[in-house]
C-alpha cells in the first residue's frame, strides 16, 4: 500500500508540474488531463483511506519525511480528492478556451496535491514542506489574471499575512527540536513534550492555524482571496488551504489538551470569528464577499470544536462544510460567468434564469444556515454540546454564531430568488466568459453531485454517521446532543432564517452607519494591521535605512575621505620629507665615504707605490755606484779564484 500513497500524492503533482511548465502549449489538453488526474487521485484516495498506509524516506540526518493516513486523515484525504475532482470538472466550462488553461489547471493540481501532503504529513518537516508550497500556489491562483494590479496587489495581502502566520509552524519545530526529545518532530507525540517547549509548540501551532484558516485577527485575508477564478475560491475555501489550519488543530486537540490553555483560548476565538465574521457576511453586499466572510465564520465552528475536545463534531463540520461552501462558490461562479456581476442587487432573479445553479445554491445555503434536517444543523449540535459541557457562556456563543449562519444565508437566497426589479447585471472585464446562457452538462453535473453530498448527510442518518466517525477517527463519539439542544438549535435556525427573509433587502439593523461601514469592511482589520503593525515596522524600516543612508553609509564615507586625506598628507608631508631626508642622507654618506675613501685608500695606495719605487731606485743607484768605486775588480778575482777551486776539485774526483 505504499506505492498508493506515493502515487496518490506524487500524480497530481507531477502532473501539475508537466501542466504549469508546458503553458499555453497544453491549453488544448489540459482539462482533460486534469480531470483525469483528479479522478485517478479519488480513486487512490479510497484506495488509502481503506488501507491506512504509512510510508517514510530519507531526508535529513536524523529527519525523515513521513506520510501517514490515519483515521482522521483518511476522511480529509477522500474529500479533497472529491471536491478537488468536482471543481476541476466545473472549471472545464468555466475556464473559457482563451484563457490560460494549461497554467490554470497546472496549478490546481499542485494546489490539491499539497493540501493531500498536508494532511498525511507525519512529521512538522514533511508538514512545513507542504504548508509552504500550498501557500505559494494560493498566490499564484488568486493572482492568476496577473495583468491586472489590484489582483495582484491581493493575492500579495493574502499571502504576505498567511506567510507572517506560519512563522508559528517554524517556532513549533524549533522548540520541538531544542526539546531534544526522540522523535520529536513526529506531529502524534508533540504532547509529550515538556514545558516550556510544550507551550511554545502550542502557540507556535495556534499561530499557524488560525492564520491559515482566516481566524480572528488574520480574518481579512480571505477578502482578498476573492480577487481569483471562482473554482479557485470554491477549492481554497472549502477542502483545502482555508480549511487546513482547522484541520491542524483537530489533529492536534491533545497537544491543546496537554498545554492546559491552549484548548480555552482555541475555542473562545474560533466562537468570536464564527459570530463577529458571521456578522461581517450579513453586512456585505456582494455574494461572493459574503460567502468569504462566511467560511472564516463556519471554520470558527471547527475551531470551536478543537477547543472544546470536540473533535468528531469538528470533523463532521469540516466533511460538511467542503461539500457546502464548494457548491455555493460553484453556484455564484456560475452566474458570474453567465452574467458578469456578483453583486448582490445586480443578481435579483438568477435562481429563477438559471434553475441548476439557482436549486443547487440552495441546498449549500440551507446547509450552511442548519436548518434541519441538513447536515450542518447535526454537526453543529455535537460540538455545541461539547461546549455546553466546558462553559455555558461558549455555548452561548456558539448559539450566537448558529443564528447568524441562518441570517446570512438567508439573505443571500431572498436575493438570487427576489424577482428581477430591471436592474442592469454590470459585467466585469475578465469576467462573464461564457459563451452560452446556460449552463450546460460538464459545468452543471459537479453542482447536482455535490448537492446530493451536502443533501445525504440528514439527520436521519446522523447518529450513525456520527458513530461512524467517531470509530474512524478514534476519538470517540463525545457527548451526545440532548433532545432539547436540537430542538433549540433547529428553532432557532429556521426562526432567524424567517426574519431575515422577511427583512430582505434592508439595511443591516445597527444603530449607526459607520457600524455598518465597519461590518462591510470586514471589521477594518486590514487597516488596523496596516496601522498597527505594517506602518510601524515600515516605519522602522524606513528609520534604519534613513540611519543606515545618513549616519552609518556618511561615517563610512567621512571615515574613508580621512583615510584618504591622512594618506595624502603622509605622501607629502612624511613619507616624502623622510624619504628625500633618508636619500639625501645617504648620499652625503656616500660622499663622505668616497671622499674619505679617497683620502685614506687612494692616497695610501699611491704613497706606498711612490716609496716603493724610490727605494727600488735608491738600490739600484747603490748597485750602480759599487763599480765605479773600483770593486768591480775585486768580484772579478774572486769569481776566478772560485772558477779555479771547482776545476781542481773536479780534477781530483776524477
Amino acid at each position: 500500500m505504499s506505492a498508493v500513497l506515493w502515487t496518490l500524492i506524487a500524480l497530481p503533482s507531477a502532473a501539475g508540474v508537466l501542466l504549469a511548465l508546458a503553458g499555453r502549449a497544453a491549453d488544448r489538453v489540459a482539462p482533460a488531463v486534469a480531470v483525469t488526474v483528479a479522478a485517478a487521485g479519488l480513486a487512490l484516495a479510497c484506495a488509502a483511506a481503506v488501507g491506512r498506509p504509512a510510508v517514510e524516506a530519507p531526508l535529513l540526518a536524523g529527519l525523515p519525511l513521513g506520510l501517514r493516513v490515519d483515521g482522521l486523515s483518511a476522511l480529509l484525504v477522500v474529500t479533497v480528492a472529491a471536491v478537488s475532482l468536482a471543481v476541476l470538472a466545473f472549471a472545464v466550462w468555466d475556464i473559457g478556451p482563451g484563457e490560460s488553461r494549461g497554467r490554470f489547471f497546472g496549478l490546481m493540481l499542485l494546489f490539491s496535491g499539497a493540501m493531500l501532503a498536508t494532511v498525511t504529513a507525519a512529521d512538522l518537516v514533511t508538514l512545513l514542506m507542504a504548508w509552504e508550497v500550498m501557500g505559494a500556489l494560493s498566490w499564484a491562483l488568486i493572482g492568476y489574471w496577473w495583468p491586472d494590479t489590484d489582483r495582484v496587489r491581493a493575492a500579495n495581502t493574502a499571502f504576505l499575512t498567511t506567510r507572517a502566520a506560519d512563522l508559528g509552524l517554524y517556532l513549533a519545530a524549533g522548540a520541538a527540536l531544542a526539546a531534544g526529545r526522540p522523535g520529536s518532530l513526529a506531529v502524534d507525540r508533540l504532547d509529550e513534550t515538556a514545558d516550556p517547549w510544550l507551550s511554545l509548540i502550542t502557540a507556535g501551532v495556534m499561530v499557524a492555524a488560525l492564520g491559515k484558516s482566516a481566524q480572528l485577527p488574520f480574518s481579512f485575508w480571505l477578502s482578498r482571496a476573492m480577487s481569483g477564478p471562482s473554482p479557485v475560491s470554491a477549492l481554497l475555501h472549502s477542502a483545502t488551504m482555508v480549511v487546513a489550519g482547522a484541520y491542524l488543530l483537530l489533529r492536534l486537540e491533545p497537544l491543546l489538551t496537554a498545554s492546559g490553555w491552549g484548548g480555552p483560548a482555541v475555542a473562545w476565538t474560533g466562537a468570536a470569528t464564527a459570530v463577529l465574521l458571521g456578522l461581517v457576511a450579513v453586512a456585505q453586499r456582494d455574494l461572493k464577499q459574503l460567502l468569504a466572510a462566511s467560511s472564516c465564520a463556519q471554520i470558527g465552528f471547527m475551531v470551536l470544536a478543537a477547543g472544546a475536545h470536540a473533535t468528531t463534531g469538528g470533523t463532521l463540520q469540516l466533511m460538511a462544510h467542503a461539500a457546502a461552501k464548494s457548491l455555493a462558490f460553484l453556484a455564484a461562479g456560475a452566474w458570474l460567468t453567465l452574467l458578469g456581476t456578483k453583486a448582490l442587487p445586480a443578481l435579483r432573479g438568477a435562481a429563477r434564469r438559471h434553475r441548476t445553479a439557482g436549486v443547487t445554491f440552495t441546498v449549500a445555503a440551507l446547509t450552511l444556515a442548519g436548518v434541519p434536517p441538513l447536515s450542518l444543523w447535526a454537526a453543529k449540535d455535537v460540538l455545541l454540546a461539547a461546549a455546553l459541557e466546558e462553559s455555558a457562556w461558549l455555548y452561548a456563543v456558539g448559539l450566537a454564531a448558529a443564528v447568524v449562519s441562518a441570517v446570512y444565508s438567508a439573505k443571500a437566497l431572498w436575493f438570487v430568488w427576489r424577482p428581477d426589479d430591471g436592474r442592469a447585471a454590470p459585467g466585469r472585464p475578465g469576467e462573464g466568459r461564457a459563451a452560452t446562457g446556460r449552463i450546460p452538462l460538464v459545468g452543471g453535473a459537479p453542482l447536482g453531485v455535490l448537492a446530493a453530498a451536502c443533501a445525504a448527510l440528514t439527520v436521519t442518518a446522523f447518529p450513525p454517521l456520527r458513530d461512524t466517525v467517531a470509530r474512524l477517527i478514534g476519538y470517540g463519539a463525545g457527548t451526545a446532543p440532548h433532545v432539547w439542544e436540537f430542538a433549540l438549535s433547529g428553532a432557532v435556525a429556521v426562526a432567524a432564517s424567517g426574519a431575515a427573509w422577511a427583512w430582505g433587502a434592508r439595511a443591516v439593523p445597527v444603530p449607526h452607519a459607520r457600524v455598518r461601514g465597519w461590518l462591510r469592511d470586514w471589521l477594518g482589520l486590514e487597516a488596523f494591521v496596516r496601522t498597527v503593525v505594517v506602518r510601524p515596522v515600515l516605519g522602522l524600516a524606513r528609520a534604519l535605512a534613513a540611519f543606515d543612508d545618513r549616519v552609518l553609509d556618511r561615517g563610512a564615507e567621512t571615515a574613508a575621505l580621512g583615510v584618504l586625506r591622512l594618506a595624502r598628507g603622509t605622501d607629502r608631508q612624511v613619507e616624502r620629507g623622510l624619504l628625500d631626508a633618508g636619500v639625501d642622507g645617504a648620499a652625503h654618506g656616500v660622499v663622505r665615504l668616497a671622499a674619505r675613501t679617497d683620502r685614506h685608500v687612494e692616497q695610501g695606495l699611491a704613497d706606498a707605490a711612490v716609496e716603493g719605487i724610490a727605494s727600488a731606485a735608491r738600490g739600484l743607484g747603490r748597485w750602480a755606484r759599487r763599480p765605479q768605486t773600483g770593486q768591480l775588480h775585486q768580484y772579478l778575482a774572486q769569481a776566478v779564484a772560485a772558477l779555479t777551486v771547482l776545476a781542481v776539485v773536479l780534477v781530483l774526483v776524477r
